[in-house]
């Protein structure tokens, strides 16, 4: 999915989720240099390495998740499902990053939620950036933020008290096998996040934190 993106590619030495951390050189795999973060463990991709914004759009067009593919809604479900049962009735969210076929939004609503649309190619309207929302969905989403503290900090201010922020991302686990991971292969990922890094969140934000499934993240914000 996209979402905010950058035309920064200034080489960093503090890490772009934690801002804390200092990043060292990781792994190199045919001239993509990865980076890893000494605070937060988060993995990225250096920035001299990330695809032109023309680029990246074009990968995010070859994507095929059209709202009502039944596997796509499967797979969704992983979220949607422990997500519905924390929201009362009629709450209204935002898909952040929802990208061209906004499927989870379409499931939401489906149960009785209203659901605005924020994408950075997609769905570009800033209005939806100036409200708030009782829970915030991001599904693969934050593996393709150049900036993740600023979108952190921006959905933190976003979510009222006591709502939900649900986030999507495939863990990074095994550092043995990040060479031929399949999601480390996409050129649109540039932050590979670790349980880990949720963690550092989540005590940083004041958040409290679920990890319900494999890979699905529910960060509530007290109040």
């Amino acid at each position: 999915m996209s979402v905010l993106s950058s035309k920064e590619h200034q080489v960093s030495l503090l890490c772009p989720v934690c801002e804390t951390g200092v990043l060292s050189d990781f792994r190199q795999f045919s001239g993509q240099r990865y980076l890893r973060c000494g605070q937060c463990q988060a993995t990225l991709l250096a920035p001299e390495c990330r695809l032109p914004e023309d680029q990246e759009r074009s990968v995010y067009e070859l994507h095929n998740n059209q709202p009502d593919d039944p596997g796509y809604r499967r797979f969704l479900a992983k979220l949607s499902e422990p997500l519905l049962k924390k929201l009362s009735p009629v709450s209204h969210g935002l898909d952040f990053g929802c990208g061209p076929g906004p499927a989870l939004a379409e499931m939401l609503k489906e149960c009785g939620h209203t659901v605005a649309l924020y994408d950075h190619f997609f769905y570009p309207d800033a209005d939806t950036l100036e409200q708030a929302y009782d829970f915030i969905t991001c599904t693969e989403v934050v593996e393709h933020l150049f900036r993740p503290a600023e979108v952190f900090r921006l959905l933190n201010q976003l979510l009222r008290p006591g709502g939900w922020l649900a986030i999507m991302t495939c863990f990074q686990t095994d550092d043995a096998r990040f060479e031929h991971w399949h999601y480390r292969r996409d050129p649109t990922h540039v932050v590979f996040y670790r349980e880990q890094t949720f963690t550092w969140l989540a005590r940083h934000y004041g958040w409290q934190l679920e990890i319900p499934a494999k890979d699905v993240v529910l960060i509530r914000k007290p109040g």
